[in-house]
């Protein structure tokens, strides 16, 4: 099932441009518009599933998909969002896989850089 107003779902049908990496049966996986990281992807099932609590065995193929991905690379995130509260921008599920490397300088919330950005930027 494809949703009419998706772009994952134009995407995956081959209707909106992509730069496609790799292919399954089931997913695909593309370069984000805005990488945060070099070789930064976006793994995406075929159907229009909202997230990854709407269709447990659809969210378990994807992950195993980004699980390939992430295997071939010494350190990475595997990152997906659940809705507009967790920052969740297209309801389509997609997982992240971002590339790491040490003192890459990418703050995660649960991190020291993050906390130090937010200390630093709160001042006056």
């Amino acid at each position: 099932m494809h949703s009419a107003a998706c772009v994952f779902c134009d995407i995956v049908a081959g209707r909106a441009p992509a730069t496609v990496l790799r292919t399954w049966p089931d997913t695909i996986a593309i370069s984000p518009r805005h990488p945060v990281a070099p070789g930064h992807l976006l793994v995406i099932p075929h159907p229009h599933v909202i997230d990854v609590g709407q269709d447990p065995e659809v969210s378990a193929t994807t992950m195993a998909r980004a699980a390939e991905l992430a295997a071939g690379l010494p350190a990475c995130n595997v990152i997906t969002s659940r809705g507009k509260a967790a920052s969740q921008s297209v309801f389509h599920l997609h997982l992240h896989v971002v590339p790491r490397a040490d003192g890459d300088g990418l703050p995660l919330p649960w991190t020291p850089q993050h906390a130090a950005r937010a200390t630093s930027g709160s001042r006056a």
